[in-house]
Order: C-alpha cells, then structure tokens, then sequence
C-alpha cells in the first residue's frame, strides 16, 4: 500500500488512492478518487465519485458528496459543508440531478463554511469561516459572510492583495506581482 490509512478507516472496493496521501481516524472513502499527498483528516467522509486531485488536505468532520471534485492542492477547513441536491427532500430520490460543485486549484474554504451544490470556486480563492456560498467565487478573491459578498483579493500565498492606482499589487510574503483589470485578478509571471 503506497497510502497511509488508520486502522479506523474504512476504504471501500474501487476506491483509487495517490501515494503519500493518509487518510486518519473514522474516515470513510468510497470509491472515489484520491490523488497523491492528501490529507483526509478524522471523520472525513468521501463519496462515491468525487474526484481530489493532488495536495487536498481535509481537515476533520467534512463530508465531500457526489458532484464535488477537488483541482490540485485545495484545502478544506473542520467541518465545511458541501451539498448536491439543490431542493432536497426525504421523500423524493434526487440522484439524478447532482449539481457538479467544483473546487480549482489552490483555493481554500475556511472553517464551517457552506457551498451550495453547482458553484465554482476559483483559483486561489479564500472563503471565509462560516461564509455560505451561493454563487460562483472568482479567481483570487476573498469572500465572507451570510451569503458570502467578496470582500478583497488574495494572492497565492493567502495575503491580502492592495492594489495601486495602475491595478497593481505585490505579495507581501513573495514578492509575486498581480494586475487588477475589470474586477478580475491575475498572477504576472
């Protein structure tokens, strides 16, 4: 076994797991797929169909449902909610009209927030703790509250972007220069 997995955990036939994950403590992987490097933290619940790329940590008490897939080096904060259904009900079988929610590279959902089924969140995004979701999130932006509004920019290392009057802004930990044109960021190479 290339993966490391806690004597607790339960991995299910078909499951496909990347080398270097670890999966710990009362976590249950269907049969999805893991990429290599992840971190599925205790009490992680994975579906059946979910596809993590690379680098996804995890963190305790998510459950990741049917539509979600997860690009390269997400992470997950405790106890995020992720939903698939948009009008569920008990009584009606709604597996057929799983909403895709789709997670892109680098972004990062902070504690106990929510994501409606059949949004985006863009690449090195940050939403808030207890931020629920409901639209798409754009690339590098920052978004807080009930429902979340977008409140600033990040760049790839998780700091705030403050942009001059040539919509221009550099990263404080690296140095990494972005550009601001009609409200959308990107990374200057």
């Amino acid at each position: 076994m290339s993966y490391f997995a806690h004597d607790s955990a339960i991995i299910d036939d078909g499951a496909s797991i990347g080398e270097g994950s670890k999966i710990w403590h009362f976590s249950h992987v269907m049969q999805a797929t893991i990429g290599a490097r992840c971190i599925l933290g205790q009490n992680v619940f994975v579906a059946a169909n979910v596809i993590i790329g690379n680098g996804v940590k995890i963190q305790n008490n998510v459950s990741v449902y049917e539509g979600v897939v997860c690009e390269d080096d997400v992470f997950i904060g405790p106890s995020a909610v992720f939903t698939n259904v948009i009008n569920p009900r008990s009584f009606i079988e709604r597996k057929q009209e799983y909403r895709k929610t789709l997670l892109k590279k680098g972004c990062s959902i902070g504690a106990n927030a929510t994501i409606i089924c059949g949004v985006t969140i863009g690449e090195y995004a940050l939403v808030g703790a207890g931020a629920v979701v409901t639209k798409d999130v754009k690339p590098f932006s920052l978004v807080v509250g009930n429902p979340a509004q977008q409140t600033g920019w990040i760049s790839r290392y998780g700091h705030q972007l403050v942009f001059d009057e040539t919509g221009t802004a550099l990263c404080a930990a690296t140095g990494e220069k972005y550009q601001l044109d009609n409200e959308e960021v990107r990374r200057i190479v």
